[in-house]
């Protein structure tokens, strides 16, 4: 059997790193955020994962920054993979590059920035999200994840399970209404929950896409490291729906709202509404719990 340790608490990485050193743990998994917390703990010394051979990230995407900085700290690669708890719940994982000692082949098993291959029997398809049409190679569409993980249904709720599953191919499909590509060689791409898409004047806009451009401009006004955003979609009367942003740190709203427009941040990732508030909502998982931010926002505009 495999032996695993839980602990209620994933933000609690002091305790975890004494767990996984005193019970020899191997395998680690986390998210972007609680790998974060991992690399900016002073007490957790390196040492304490010394027993880790494979740490795994998964339920929102990777941050290149907390990639980097973990193998800085830790010396171990974090192989991002990808699901959802309705295929039971991983579809892809990186992994390591093998070597074949026959030919000197390498086989790749990882590339960064993507989720990975599919597991053994399970398969991806890019489809049109309204005609559920094959999109060709390279081209953004739904995420369908097919294979004998997908549930055969929500308990007790018909519809909501004739929604997101499809019969195709003889094949069971999850509608996972994420939105990704696929490259040559099989791995895929997250480029954002089709939910985390705010409508513009007529243009989509990824708020991942958002986040990661005004994350990337305060980097340089936080020596700290100390701002912590999320974003969401609020009311907006001329274009349809407007950007709000939550914000951690020390710089106030009217001086995150000063660096923005000062810099070359498309006009349409500028958010309309910016609110301080002391720490990001999480889940459980330590994601950031995206529908507390939105109510967050919308309570403060009324």
């Amino acid at each position: 059997g495999l032996l695993f340790i839980c602990h209620p608490d994933p933000r609690d990485v002091l305790r975890l790193g004494k767990m996984i050193s005193t019970y020899q743990i191997t395998l680690l998994c986390g998210t972007s955020t609680l790998f974060k917390l991992y690399c900016k703990a002073p007490k957790l010394h390196p040492l304490m994962l010394d027993t880790i051979r494979f740490a795994v990230a998964g339920a929102e995407k990777l941050d290149p920054k907390v990639r980097q900085a973990f193998k800085e700290k830790f010396n171990l690669d974090i192989f991002e993979g990808y699901g959802t708890t309705e295929v039971a719940p991983v579809a892809s994982a990186n992994l390591p590059d093998y070597l074949n000692t026959n030919d000197w082949h390498v086989h790749v098993g990882q590339k960064s920035g993507t989720v990975g291959l599919p597991l053994p029997g399970t398969s991806f398809k890019i489809v049109d999200p309204s005609t559920h049409e094959e999109l060709p190679i390279g081209e953004s569409g739904m995420i369908l994840i097919g294979g004998p993980q997908v549930m055969k249904g929500y308990l007790s709720n018909p519809k909501k399970s004739k929604e997101v599953l499809l019969k195709k191919d003889h094949t069971r499909w999850y509608v996972s209404g994420d939105k990704g590509f696929l490259d040559q060689d099989g791995f895929l791409t997250i480029v954002d929950r089709y939910s985390r898409f705010a409508k513009i004047a007529g243009e989509m806009v990824s708020l991942s896409q958002i986040e990661h451009g005004i994350a990337a401009i305060m980097k340089n006004h936080d020596e700290e490291d100390t701002f912590n955003i999320a974003a969401a979609t609020i009311p907006n009367e001329k274009t349809g729906e407007g950007i709000g942003i939550v914000i951690t740190g020390d710089l106030a709203p009217k001086q995150v709202q000063e660096i923005l427009r000062s810099s070359d941040l498309p006009r349409l990732y500028l958010p309309s509404e910016i609110l301080h508030i002391d720490q990001l909502p999480v889940l459980g998982s330590g994601k950031v719990d995206n529908n507390k931010v939105k109510q967050i926002l919308l309570d403060k505009l009324g």
